[in-house]
């Protein structure tokens, strides 16, 4: 799985977790409202959760890319 990781493009997941973990930008990006459901535990349809699960892989991509970046360089 870490060598999958490190394959990917820094880019690619910047540009990915900008666009298709903030889409729809208008009226707020859509991870930020079900962050905002789950806070105040409105979250339980499933397909918001599964909504949320579909916004917030780019950012965990993006998030262990960067940490395996920090461990392998330390």
């Amino acid at each position: 799985m870490f060598e999958l990781i490190d394959q990917m493009p820094l880019a690619l997941l910047a540009v990915a977790a900008a666009t298709l973990g903030l889409a729809p930008f208008f009226p707020e990006p859509h991870i930020w409202e079900k962050i905002k459901m789950l806070r105040a535990g409105t979250l339980k349809r499933p397909i918001d959760i599964f909504d949320l699960l579909l916004h917030a892989v780019p950012f965990l991509l993006l998030g262990a890319k960067l940490l395996r970046m920090a461990t392998i360089a330390s």
